[in-house]
């Protein structure tokens, strides 16, 4: 892991009070090098990467070629490390390998079997395209793991500032910050999978800033494994077909497009009045209620508001782009059901 990563996967697992001890075993790492990142106060900076070549880089076009000659059958790795052995490939079988498992086709996945946490363990995060183009409109979609309690804001972009908005968005909305928070592989938060090694990834500098000072682990699901973080994914389904669908239709009927404003104050009210209060179809329990027992294992947020049984979103920050149309034009429909 790379010493910038390390300062603040350290400095989280320390303020949420493991100690030296626990922090060394957790992350494998000396306790020396544990005491010497929570003694400074700056983090280390990135430095320049150097590109990474390989022996094998050379062989991977008669490799390609010898695999798409061969389909729909396989060749083994120890057969063609043996033909480019013959072309003067100097290098080891592990690294054919390793190439190989990236072309080779995917096997149908085994029956998924959902990944339960503990509360105040983990949120998921990820966004939602409803509209492309000149009038783009997207969601950023936070789901608590355990409780399922989920908080929903519009935005016309997915920059990194906006990422880290609708994050502070979302912890003052839960009353407070997770143990971890689990992304989808956007190119906001992860500039470089494994950069330091398989499962060492090189983040953006503003969120680890955000991670460290509030007190979250950020992790990254399997890249083609979005099941991983599949609480949020299909939450997203139900967002598109429950409350996106209908409410584009009723604004389509009149000529109007859904904006980012209206959809935020369309949404907060389904999230209190339909999303967050139905029965759950796997926990057969409304997340609204075990969110009563996953509140207060949340890691504090400074200027959180207290939260209620049912949580409104209204006090949370709406985005500022202007509307299409004057509010008096959507009155008749946001108010319509």
């Amino acid at each position: 892991m790379h010493s910038l990563e390390m300062y603040v996967e350290i400095r989280v697992l320390a303020r949420q009070g493991k100690s030296i001890k626990a922090i060394e075993r957790e992350l494998g790492v000396s306790r020396n090098t544990v005491r010497k990142y929570l003694r400074i106060d700056d983090p280390p900076a990135y430095g320049p990467r150097m590109p990474r070549t390989t022996k094998l880089e050379s062989y991977k076009p008669y490799l390609l070629g010898r695999i798409e000659a061969a389909k729909p059958d396989w060749i083994p790795a120890t057969v063609l490390l043996r033909e480019i052995r013959e072309r003067g490939y100097p290098g080891g079988i592990t690294q054919l390998k390793e190439f190989l498992a990236e072309c080779k086709p995917k096997r149908a996945e085994d029956p998924l079997v959902r990944f339960e946490t503990p509360p105040g363990k983990q949120m998921q995060a990820d966004f939602i395209v409803f509209r492309r183009g000149r009038d783009r409109l997207s969601a950023f979609v936070a789901t608590l793991g355990y409780s399922r309690m989920t908080f929903v804001v519009f935005v016309t972009d997915e920059r990194i500032e906006t990422v880290l908005s609708c994050l502070r968005q979302a912890f003052v909305a839960f009353g407070g910050v997770p143990q971890h928070v689990l992304f989808d592989n956007m190119k906001t938060a992860v500039l470089d999978r494994d950069a330091y090694g398989p499962g060492q990834h090189r983040y953006h500098p503003q969120l680890l800033q955000l991670a460290g000072d509030c007190g979250f682990s950020i992790r990254l699901c399997r890249p083609y494994r979005a099941k991983t973080k599949g609480k949020v994914e299909r939450f997203n389904r139900y967002l598109r077909n429950s409350f996106w669908v209908p409410l584009r239709a009723r604004f389509k009927s009149s000529g109007l497009l859904v904006d980012a404003e209206t959809g935020n104050l369309e949404v907060s009210r389904w999230l209190r009045e339909v999303a967050n209060v139905r029965i759950h179809a796997d926990l057969k329990e409304r997340p609204v209620d075990r969110f009563v027992d996953e509140r207060d294992t949340l890691q504090p947020y400074e200027g959180t508001i207290v939260n209620i049984q049912v949580r409104p979103v209204t006090k949370v920050p709406i985005p500022t782009e202007s509307l299409q149309h004057p509010l008096s034009t959507y009155d008749a429909l946001v108010i319509e059901r």
